[in-house]
């Protein structure tokens, strides 16, 4: 085919690709600003709900009452498949019982003391986790972007041969971008080893689910557990007869008696109140990365065996260890402050990397205010809407419709950028934006 090229479809064409490049940057910024500020996910549940019950431990006595006393409120309902019993760590020092169909805390003596109240840290986690988008999808999408992460990270150091050289080397003034590219740069530099460390985990975590699936669909007929069994441990043959509340409190005891240096974290009762039902005891190892061994026993509290996640093969203890360094949950407040300024910089260098993009496209006579009014509505937009839906969890309860009011906000703002790009609506957006902060100690101190 030829014939004269028409310059307007060039345009269009070229404008459609920067709108793809400038949704993939958007993309990438809201998973690194949801990561960074989901580093103090325990706190902000201490935040949301501070009048929860808190103890620096449990005896193993009152963690059967509070299972038994759970399991009887759900008589009547659709029998749980498991039951969860967080025990109080020095991050949550609380003891919640979660079930098929509620959430609860518990006191000190294993009574149940009321609804938990986190909706926001759990909506925040969603975000990062797998953009609110349910089932496979949302999780393969975000592994595609920590692998874009690595990518990024490995293709600018190679297209800046000096950029090891000039990492202390700061023109902090922007002048025709320089500034900003400088900025960039030297902060790409400073994060190198934990942006391409929590991108690695990322992309195993999200794309990790792929091959999981892939190998229940080729090996175990289906079966996802049965393929996540060699490493995290499978479940138990069932037996949905009925029989007494296993017994959960041998396990602690058994534990704090072989094993005094472990600190038990998770209690899973699986198929609660059936002759198929067995425990497992998830405990943290002191001075190692993984998150935990399982400790199986059977109903009456007989040890079964651990899964290996602590001694077995490498593969096993790698995945174990996975969960821990992408969320930083291990050394404390000290590495999630490491991880809040290092997530920050990473935020900062895709923040800072379109905005060095668009800026080359304006000097090169490409004036795109639209699209320099989406990334600014991109930039303040997506963190005020965080914000105000914090202050909506303040104000209206557990119940607010936090993900439909963050997207709904997130899709209004993004259309008043794009419907007027003139004024650039980067400095109300920072005003609305300071004010959501300010509003949200004053109402959680109100509330």
């Amino acid at each position: 085919m030829t014939g004269p090229v028409d310059k307007g479809m060039v345009q269009r064409a070229l404008s459609a690709h920067a709108a793809i490049g400038l949704l993939a940057s958007a993309l990438l910024y809201l998973v690194c600003l949801t990561g960074t500020i989901v580093v103090f996910y325990q706190e902000w549940q201490r935040i949301e709900q501070p009048a929860a019950p808190e103890m620096a431990r449990i005896a193993p006595g009152a963690v059967q009452s509070a299972v038994a006393a759970v399991l009887a409120t759900e008589e009547g309902k659709p029998a749980t498949t498991h039951l969860y019993v967080h025990l109080p760590v020095p991050d949550l020092p609380r003891a919640t019982i979660t079930t098929d169909s509620q959430a609860v805390h518990v006191d000190q003596a294993g009574a149940i003391a009321g609804p938990e109240g986190n909706a926001w840290s759990e909506f925040l986690l969603a975000v990062h986790y797998r953009l609110n988008i349910p089932g496979l999808v949302g999780l393969i999408l975000v592994g595609i972007l920590g692998v874009m992460i690595v990518a990024l990270s490995l293709s600018g150091v190679i297209a800046h041969p000096r950029i090891f050289r000039d990492a202390f080397r700061l023109r902090a003034r922007d002048k025709e971008g320089v500034g900003l590219a400088d900025w960039h740069n030297r902060l790409s530099v400073w994060s190198l080893p934990f942006a391409l460390a929590i991108a690695l985990t990322g992309a195993m975590i999200g794309l990790g689910t792929i091959g999981a699936y892939g190998l229940a669909a080729s090996f175990y007929k289906g079966d996802v557990e049965a393929a996540y069994a060699p490493i995290f441990g499978g479940e138990g043959k069932p037996d949905a007869r009925a029989a007494p509340i296993a017994d959960v409190a041998t396990p602690l005891a058994w534990i704090a008696a072989t094993h005094p240096e472990l600190r038990p974290t998770y209690i899973i009762l699986h198929d609660p109140g059936t002759r198929g039902q067995h425990v497992q005891l998830l405990a943290e190892h002191p001075q190692r990365l993984i998150y935990g061994e399982s400790y199986n026993f059977d109903a009456n509290g007989r040890f079964l065996g651990a899964v290996g996640l602590a001694d077995g093969h490498l593969g096993q203890q790698m995945a174990a260890s996975t969960y821990n360094l992408h969320f930083g949950n291990f050394g404390g407040l000290p590495v999630k402050f490491a991880y809040f300024g290092l997530g920050l910089a990473l935020t900062i260098v895709v923040a800072t990397g379109t905005s060095i993009w668009l800026g080359k496209r304006a000097r090169r006579g490409l004036h795109e205010p639209r699209l320099r009014s989406l990334w600014d509505a991109v930039l303040w937009g997506v963190p005020l809407a965080l914000a105000l839906t914090f202050l909506a969890r303040l104000l209206a309860g557990n119940a607010a419709p936090l993900t439909a009011i963050f997207w709904i906000l997130t899709a209004l703002i993004l259309l008043a950028a794009a419907i007027r790009p003139e004024p650039r609506p980067k400095r109300l957006l920072q005003r609305l934006f300071i004010a959501s902060l300010v509003a949200s100690p004053i109402a959680a101190l109100a509330g």
